[in-house]
């Protein structure tokens, strides 16, 4: 299938690599490639390539260690460099490198000669391997070298009978790894010589590479498997790949990431002959022109890409941090770790919504494996008297975590007592996408561990209520932190009360619909009642961040915390909500601004599309789409996200390439129990015509629609188990009631048919 390509008429430059490489991935192994005719290059990461371990002692100040050493990072598994004899850019014509999009893999194609060279690059997930295959049609042949390289001071051995190379190790954390490159010709030689892989003569060439560790999520074990040996198991892969050739690893691939792939369509209307011409990058640096011309299909293109890199980088392994699967060095920004206060969220909002729902389990199973962990720190570290977020109660139950987690069970910046009410509302919002009751019953201790949490640690405080005039008893969070601003000691914060109104709230939903805990349901209802809810500012008219009509961080913050019950909660809507209420939420949405890094982008976009506020929504989108170079932070060649951290330098920072897209999504649906509403927010750019297929709602369901000048002409709604909701678009509101498997189409002006 032919669908949406990234496409470029050079190579990757390796002093630019985050920028400018094409990634691919599996969900556990991931690459950068260059592709360069005669030099080509794959920087490569395995998600278990951690140094670091529990990191569960505190500093002086009651927190924990946030250095390399003790909390560990993110770290490449190693370098694959290709040369190819001859091939250089002078003696070539016709140089494309693209990102097929709708089937998963890097084509890098030229001519040399008069001779077409292919180079086809992708990581399988079935087959667990990266392949590298190199073909012609016209009679050349290849020659060249293929040299591995590790990242921690490795030395790569080779294999003359087997034509391959690999290495291993160990990180002083006692994690070891390895790596291995197979390569395979039917016609030519390959063999070792002079430290490196040579094949001569070849007309087609496969590599393969497989890398691993022996990471366990297992906290019995010291998340490490002893037992097993990553080199033998390494070499097993690629071993069963090479018995295959190269067009059955393709095909096999395909086949595996289509059927995910395949489960959304996005049609945003259609761009002119002359943008289809143009290479991404001009694209992206023509869209960002002041009064330049929309270019729908270029928006449809990054949102696929978004859905690209969830299922690269996130099926059933460890989740995407900060950089998801990608590296270009040993000492990524922020350790590439998990980040709490939104960063781990972002990258999740997206899979549900679009069609990629078995893409979120790499969250869930990430917080079952940390639980235990998460758990015992707490029990012994958060009480402490140094902490200053302990708390004053001296009571302690249930979990929580640091604004940033490893993935041995540790902690590291700064503790973040509602970091464990925002990732379980994060699991919740995934079960109300899907209604999978065995899903439910595994992520509910995690539920119940943080109410218990929350249970010992709020505090009585007795207010006025400005209605009435009278006191009245509220409960608050104890001393905390507005992410990541303000005073470090401010009790009642708006981000905590939210967060912990949701948290209650889901937790009572998830008890009574397994049956369960039916006392202590009824406790923490009782708790939820009494909870301190935010207020509008006396002063500015904003919804406040603080219990205080004053703001006390910076006005035009990246953070939107005092939102957070408008999204990604259900507290806060502008059909339920008070007109004040939403003055309020607006306000202060305002004077956040338009310009930010590319994840608060991507969050403000979100909230004006719940306002209802389409062109507001749509200039996010574009700010983050704009170039990085001319905007400050935005998009670089690759369409990855970038802070712009000096004049000529940037950091990418993943989360932003799924916010932005979950974006685009709520501007066209919104849902939320019992609701789903069309095309909320749809910008004028997008108003011609357009459809979308696959876009999830909550409460168990999936939508396609389709529209005409800013009007639904039809609408399709299937069960995946949901049974009732009402449909809204324009002025039309239906109730529907379906069992699950069927479906019910809706064509205004016409009668609805049902199917099953």
């Amino acid at each position: 299938m032919r669908g949406p390509t990234l496409w470029y008429p050079a190579p990757a430059s390796e002093s630019n690599v985050i920028q400018e490489a094409t990634p691919i991935g599996n969900a556990r192994m991931g690459a950068l490639i260059g592709g360069h005719p005669a030099k080509d290059f794959l920087y490569l990461t395995d998600n278990s390539m951690w140094l670091g371990g529990p990191n569960n002692a505190l500093d002086a100040d009651g927190q924990f260690s946030y250095e390399v050493k003790d909390f560990g990072s993110f770290t490449m598994l190693a370098k694959l460099f290709l040369e190819v004899s001859g091939h250089e850019l002078s003696g070539i014509s016709d140089y494309r490198r693209e990102l097929d999009l709708a089937n998963g893999y890097v084509r890098i194609a030229y001519r040399k000669d008069g001779i077409r060279y292919l180079r086809e690059i992708f990581a399988s997930h079935p087959d667990d391997v990266i392949v590298v295959h190199l073909s012609q049609s016209g009679g050349g042949t290849l020659s060249g070298t293929i040299d591995l390289q590790g990242t921690h001071g490795e030395t790569t051995q080779f294999a003359q009978q087997a034509a391959s190379s690999h290495f291993s190790g160990a990180l002083d954390n006692g994690l070891k790894y390895a790596a291995s490159v197979k390569a395979i010709s039917r016609s030519g030689s390959v063999s070792v010589e002079n430290g490196s892989l040579h094949f001569t003569g070849c007309d087609a060439l496969t590599i393969l590479c497989c890398g691993g560790t022996n990471y366990t999520p297992d906290v019995t074990k010291g998340y490490l498997d002893h037992s097993l040996d990553p080199l033998t198991l390494v070499k097993q892969k690629l071993e069963a790949a090479a018995s295959l050739t190269a067009d059955v690893l393709l095909h096999t691939h395909i086949a595996d990431y289509a059927a995910l792939y395949d489960t959304m369509q996005v049609n945003l209307g259609a761009s002119t002959p002359e943008q289809r011409g143009w290479d991404t990058w001009t694209r992206l640096q023509a869209r960002a022109k002041p009064g330049a011309a929309a270019d729908p299909e270029l928006e449809a293109a990054y949102l696929q890409f978004g859905r690209y890199l969830t299922i690269a980088g996130s099926r059933d392994r460890l989740p995407t941090t900060l950089q998801g699967l990608w590296l270009n060095n040993n000492a990524p920004d922020w350790m590439s770790d998990y980040h709490t206060d939104i960063n781990i969220q972002m990258n999740y909002w997206l899979p549900d919504r679009a069609g990629l729902s078995a893409c979120f389990d790499a969250l869930t199973n990430y917080c079952l494996s940390q639980h235990k962990s998460w758990t015992a720190i707490t029990q012994q570290h958060f009480n402490d008297p140094s902490n200053g977020f302990r708390n004053s109660s001296g009571k302690l139950a249930g979990w929580t975590v640091a604004i940033s987690t490893n993935i041995f069970g540790g902690n590291g910046w700064w503790w973040h007592p509602a970091g464990n009410a925002w990732l379980c509302n994060s699991l919740w919002q995934h079960y109300q996408y899907t209604l999978q009751h065995d899903y439910l019953v595994r992520i509910y201790p995690l539920l119940k561990g943080a109410c218990e949490f929350w249970e010992a640690r709020l505090l009585t405080l007795r207010v006025t209520d400005h209605a009435s005039g009278l006191e009245r008893e509220v409960l608050i969070d104890d001393s905390d932190w507005s992410p990541e601003q303000g005073p470090k000691n401010a009790k009642g914060i708006t981000y905590a009360q939210e967060l912990v109104w949701d948290l209650f709230n889901n937790y009572r939903q998830a008890a009574a619909i397994l049956g369960v805990d039916a006392h202590y349901s009824s406790i923490i209802g009782g708790l939820q009642a009494k909870l301190y809810l935010p207020e509008v500012s006396s002063e500015n008219g904003w919804l406040e961040e603080w219990m205080s009509p004053q703001n006390l961080g910076e006005t035009k913050h990246r953070h939107l915390s005092p939102l957070i019950g408008f999204f990604p909660g259900d507290r806060i809507t502008v059909d339920n909500s008070p007109a004040s209420l939403m003055d309020g939420v607006t306000r202060l949405l305002d004077a956040r601004g338009m310009t930010s890094y590319g994840w608060a982008c991507a969050w403000r976009a979100i909230c004006w599309a719940r306002l209802k506020h389409g062109e507001r929504a749509y200039q996010l989108i574009l700010n983050n789409l704009a170039p990085w170079q001319i905007r400050g932070n935005g998009t670089a060649m690759n369409l990855f996200d970038i802070y712009q951290m000096t004049p000529h330098s940037g950091i990418f920072q993943i989360d932003a390439n799924f916010g932005t897209p979950t974006a685009m999504l709520e501007m066209l649906l919104y849902s939320r129990p019992g609701s789903i509403e069309l095309l909320p927010a749809l910008p004028k750019a997008w108003a011609a015509s357009g459809e979308v297929t696959g876009i999830g709602a909550r409460n168990g369901f999936v939508v396609d629609m389709r529209w005409q000048d800013g009007e639904i002409t039809s609408v399709t709604v299937r069960s995946i188990g949901g049974t009732r909701t009402q449909l809204k678009f324009g002025k039309h509101a239906r109730d529907i009631a379906l069992q699950s498997g069927q479906s019910i189409t809706i064509t205004p002006g016409s009668d609805r048919r049902l199917t099953g």
